[in-house]
């Protein structure tokens, strides 16, 4: 029955429209020109992405991430450097994100190879976040097994009185991470599921603009 539900589910793609000769021919100004269309549209958490790594194994793992920061050197977030995530991009730092604005009927798929980025970067962030979450990244010891919440909302209790607000360190093993893209495809929804793709990859140093068939 559910199978049934899924597979009769439809819905056409019919606000925008997107010509690879109208980009701008740097994919960081696109997509800071289409995550600040997504700002203004107020869709809820318009900074959260999938972020994929792939383990020692080959075996690829997909989670939800938030980006805080882009510019032209890159995409930036902050995570435990000793999490799965953490472990997976020391072994292989080839990863990818994916964007879905919905409401927008878009995605932006990103490609490339992540870098710590320095601890002065990282500290200056962490005193931006609030105390809440200051503490938790200080109690959490990110995908090890732990035998209870109880246990964790113990630790939070013991970090409370130990670190006042504005007083929390910062983990050693918490920071941030930057993806230096190498290819940026962009989707956009249409009629039919004719869907626009305009996709730019990295060729010796300049970005290569090519429209792919749906």
């Amino acid at each position: 029955m559910i199978n049934e539900q899924l597979q009769h589910l439809r819905g056409e793609y019919t606000k925008h429209s997107l010509d690879e000769k109208e980009v701008d021919k740097d994919p960081i100004v696109q997509f800071n020109k289409w995550l600040n269309e997504a700002l203004e549209t107020k869709i809820p958490e318009p900074n959260a992405m999938t972020l994929a790594t792939v383990d020692s194994e080959n075996k690829p793992h997909s989670r939800i991430m938030l980006l805080k920061g882009v510019d032209e050197d890159g995409f930036v977030f902050f995570t435990n450097y000793a999490s799965n995530k953490g472990r997976e991009l020391e072994h292989n730092p080839h990863a990818s994100l994916c964007f879905l604005w919905l409401e927008l009927e878009r995605q932006v798929r990103i490609d490339g190879t992540v870098e710590k980025i320095s601890q002065s970067e990282s500290e200056k962030y962490f005193k931006l976040r609030p105390y809440q979450s200051q503490l938790g990244a200080l109690a959490s010891n990110q995908s090890e097994e732990i035998e209870s919440r109880k246990f964790l909302e113990n630790k939070i209790s013991e970090l409370e009185a130990k670190y006042p607000e504005g007083k929390v360190p910062k983990p050693e093993s918490w920071g941030g991470y930057r993806l230096n893209p190498e290819a940026i495809e962009f989707w956009q929804g249409r009629g039919s599921r004719l869907h626009d793709r305009v996709k730019y990859e990295l060729v010796n140093g300049e970005w290569k603009i090519k429209r792919l068939s749906p």
